[in-house]
Parts: structure tokens; C-alpha cells; sequence
């Protein structure tokens, strides 16, 4: 059975960063080893939007923009494509590259954003709002987040009885990437309600 590392990482340790185009501020939740705002493997953020205006550019890099809070945003792309978010949790994804401008419906809304490396990973990123039970197979290359905008989750895995609380605003880390077991697998059940689930698949 593949064994799993599991790290909880706590509001207090998140960073706050400046966007890119330095229009705004981030708070930045993870990032890859070794990441940098121009050079990472995937990293996790938050960021308020409080007026209309363009994004920065991440060329080279895919991105998941979920709506955590607000009443919606509309991303036009330039290029044909326009994502309205406008429930809690919905999904915009694109590519970094694209020169997307936001323009909030009604006041400031916050984003949850995944953002990948298109050479390094391939996300998978869901929204729940009801409460649930998601089940994850969790391979060895590949990493595994869970996020609750308002209740706790409970986290346990195939590898062990014990489950694992996961406190609101907090942010779980489940990943083997160990080569030694690269065909095995772990079976993890994520629980709760109003929660972010994120796979990153090794490409």
C-alpha cells in the first residue's frame, strides 16, 4: 500500500504576496519546493478582487480560479472564451497565457487559484457543496488538497483507522511521490461541505 505524508497547513503560515502585475495582493496558501511567483511546479492562493481589471500573465501555466466569496466575476479571455462565475464554487480554467480581463458583478468577490505548470502537472479540481463524502485514488506521483471555505473536513485514508480533523480556512496536503511505489495507490476519503479538492497529476 503506498504510504502517504499528510501536512495541515494553518492560515498563519500563509504568505502574503503581491500579484505580478502589482494591481493587488495574494495571500499564497503553497507552492511547489523551491517556487517562485516566475518559476513553479504548482502553487495554491487566494486573492480579494475588489475592481475590474486585467490579470497577470502566466504564460506556461494552466489555471483553475474558483469563486470562494462575492457575487461573481466575468472572465473575458480575448480570444472568444468567457467564464461567468457566478455561484460559490464554480470553476473558471484557462490558460495563463491568455490576456483575461475580470469585471465584477456586483462588489468585490475573493478566488481560490490552482495554478500548474503545463510541463510538470495536470490538475483536477472539483467544488462541493453539499455535505459529502468524495473518495480520491492517490497515486504515487501525484498530490492531493483539500480546502473548506466554512465547516471542518475529516481526511482519513486506506492506509491507516485514524482520520484526520481539517479546520476551516485550513489547507491539507496528502503526497507519496516516491518512486518505489510507483504502481501502488491509497484510497482517501475527504469529508464535508462547501470544500475545494485538488489532484495534481504528475505528466
Amino acid at each position: 500500500m503506498l504510504n502517504l505524508n499528510i501536512k495541515l497547513t494553518t492560515p498563519d503560515e500563509f504568505t502574503l504576496v503581491p500579484w505580478k502585475n502589482g494591481l493587488g495582493h495574494t495571500t499564497e496558501l503553497a507552492i511547489s519546493d523551491g517556487g517562485s511567483l516566475d518559476n513553479f511546479a504548482w502553487r495554491l492562493s487566494i486573492a480579494s478582487v475588489l475592481n475590474d481589471g486585467d490579470f497577470s500573465n502566466f504564460a506556461g501555466y494552466q489555471r483553475n480560479l474558483v469563486l470562494i466569496e462575492g457575487n461573481g466575476l466575468t472572465l473575458d479571455h480575448r480570444n472568444g472564451d468567457v467564464d461567468k462565475l457566478a455561484q460559490l464554487l464554480d470553476i473558471a480554467r484557462f490558460d495563463g497565457a491568455s490576456k483575461t480581463h475580470g469585471a465584477l458583478v456586483n462588489g468585490g468577490i475573493k478566488d481560490f487559484n490552482i495554478m500548474t505548470n503545463q510541463n510538470s502537472f495536470i490538475p483536477e479540481v472539483s467544488g462541493y457543496i453539499e455535505q459529502q463524502t468524495v473518495t480520491v485514488a492517490v497515486l504515487a506521483d501525484s498530490l492531493l488538497f483539500a480546502y473548506s471555505l466554512t465547516d471542518e473536513m475529516r481526511v482519513n485514508s486506506s492506509q491507516s483507522e485514524d482520520y484526520c480533523t481539517v479546520p476551516v480556512g485550513h489547507l491539507i496536503k496528502l503526497s507519496a511521490m516516491n518512486e518505489n511505489q510507483k504502481n501502488e495507490e491509497n484510497i482517501v476519503k475527504v469529508t464535508g461541505k462547501n470544500m475545494i479538492v485538488i489532484q495534481l497529476k504528475l505528466k
